[in-house]
């Protein structure tokens, strides 16, 4: 095995997707909501070059998910490190850092990873703690590194779920002014399975 493919496996490895998921697996469905030429354009990866971020909305079931892992997949092939978390992961392994004494190595790992994804955004509301640190990594990452945001929720809602709103707006600038936008459209393809 030679050492790009080594490397490939372990940053994926790594990153702890959901799904196991490829660009070329991605139904290109304009009904969707997938603008083909914009993910032609993130597949490159000028995107992570940049430090741009990625928003994807969209209900339940219509393949957010798999496409922020296919393309958290294509950035390991690219070779950059990457990270996947399930925002309730998320918040409990902040606490638990925090806990242990170990939240600014956590911090400044995360800090570090080229490409940050975070998985269903918004399922509950963010307490004043989460708030501050999710403020911290995004500045963090902000015009750096980039991240994916996945949420069932529409933009205009998240300002409600980070709570507090001078801490929202300093998020959602860094954040969502400058990103990519994929709102997918369409039932749960679950049902169709």
């Amino acid at each position: 095995m030679d050492r790009e493919q080594r490397r490939f496996d372990r940053l994926q490895k790594n990153a702890k997707f959901r799904y196991q998921a490829s660009i070329e697996e991605l139904h290109m469905d304009a009904s969707r909501g997938i603008d083909k030429t914009l993910l032609a354009s993130l597949t490159t990866g000028n995107y992570l070059k940049n430090g741009e971020s990625i928003i994807i909305t969209g209900a339940t079931g219509c393949g957010k998910s798999f496409i922020a892992s296919a393309l958290g997949h294509q950035a390991c092939a690219q070779g950059y490190k990457t990270a996947y978390f399930n925002m309730q992961k998320l918040t409990q392994k902040l606490k638990i850092s925090r806990l242990e004494g170990t939240i600014l190595s956590f911090f400044l790992k995360i800090a570090k990873t080229h490409l940050l994804i975070l998985d269903d955004f918004g399922l509950t509301h963010l307490e004043k703690q989460q708030q501050l640190d999710l403020m911290e990594i995004i500045e963090d990452r902000h015009a750096r590194h980039s991240t994916i945001i996945v949420s069932q929720l529409p933009v205009a809602s998240w300002f409600d779920i980070i709570g507090e709103a001078t801490i929202a707006d300093a998020i959602l600038d860094r954040l969502v002014y400058t990103s990519h936008r994929i709102e997918l459209k369409g039932e749960s393809l679950r049902k169709k399975q």
